[in-house]
């Protein structure tokens, strides 16, 4: 399974970097192979000021050995080796009108001292943060994930779109990082799902993911903007990685297993500001996108 999946985020790194490139039609991503001395390493390409893009990465990553002590007692474990890969993606946009968005699809296995799988799951997702708020875009990026999850469960869009509302939450804001879209994570095997059936699953969201994103980027991504839109868009982009540093587990797992520091730190945008007790205007187009960050709605 893990070969399978390594295999699969590799050329879905490829199809999905091609797809940003082709709309964004300046900027290539440029690529840099590292390796992590405990065992294994990654592919991280890296796009930066372009017509669309002003900055962003897609990166795969596979790694392995022993697990540290500080995951040891996360997980309630001795003495175990693990292995771990994923995609990993974060686009921030140029002009405040087209959404930033976030996507991971991951597999980990978990081993004893005699290297047989003690446990092993699927995890991942998708979502967007807009700094404005166009309703269609939010209903056409929901449709395509519910689409992907229908496919094999009709209780899995709900499910996971309740799970990214609560996990990608700025819990010391009292608000959503953004829209949402699915959050899943231990997706292990059961009566019901085999681990076949799980990696069938993610690989179907994965395959999903330009079909919900590069629409809304083509419809919005001429429009024109103020300067005051771009601050705001700045500001937002403050609690995008005040959540990153504080909250977010996939950060934390890479700082607690030396990860590549600038592969996990890629996740931020280039120009952010925070400015001190900020409020956007009462009835402004600014305070009704706070208003759904703050309560979070069924967009399908």
């Amino acid at each position: 399974m893990k070969d399978k999946f390594f295999k699969y985020i590799h050329e879905l790194q490829d199809s999905i970097v091609a797809g940003l490139e082709k709309i964004d039609g300046k900027a290539t991503f440029q690529e840099d192979l590292w390796k992590r001395p405990e065992g294994g390493g990654g592919r991280t390409r890296v796009i930066e000021n372009g017509n669309v893009f002003e900055k962003g990465g897609v990166n795969i990553s596979g790694v392995h050995g022993k697990l540290p002590d500080s995951m040891q007692t996360y997980f309630g474990v001795e003495d175990a080796d693990f292995f771990a890969c994923g995609l990993s993606l974060v686009l921030h946009p140029k002009n405040p009108m087209v959404p930033t968005v976030h996507a991971n699809w991951r597999y980990f296995e978990m081993y004893d001292k005699d290297g047989n799988i003690v446990d092993q799951w699927f995890g991942g997702g998708q979502d967007l943060t807009p700094y404005y708020l166009f309703e269609e875009d939010a209903k056409h990026f929901h449709q395509t994930c519910k689409t992907a999850c229908d496919k094999h469960n009709p209780e899995f869009y709900p499910k996971y779109k309740a799970r990214c509302d609560e996990y990608f939450y700025n819990t010391h804001r009292n608000e959503g990082r953004g829209l949402g879209g699915l959050f899943f994570d231990y997706c292990k095997a059961t009566d019901d799902m085999s681990m076949q059936n799980w990696y069938d699953f993610v690989t179907q969201v994965g395959d999903s993911f330009l079909e919900a994103y590069i629409p809304i980027v083509e419809k919005r991504k001429d429009l024109e903007y103020t300067k005051s839109q771009r601050d705001w868009q700045e500001i937002r982009r403050g609690r995008y990685v005040e959540f990153n540093l504080v909250h977010d587990k996939g950060t934390l797992f890479g700082l607690k297993t030396n990860g590549r520091i600038e592969s996990i730190l890629m996740s931020l945008p280039p120009h952010v500001q925070w400015v001190y007790d900020h409020h956007p205007e009462a009835g402004s187009e600014e305070e009704k996108l706070v208003q759904v960050l703050q309560n979070p709605k069924n967009w399908v």
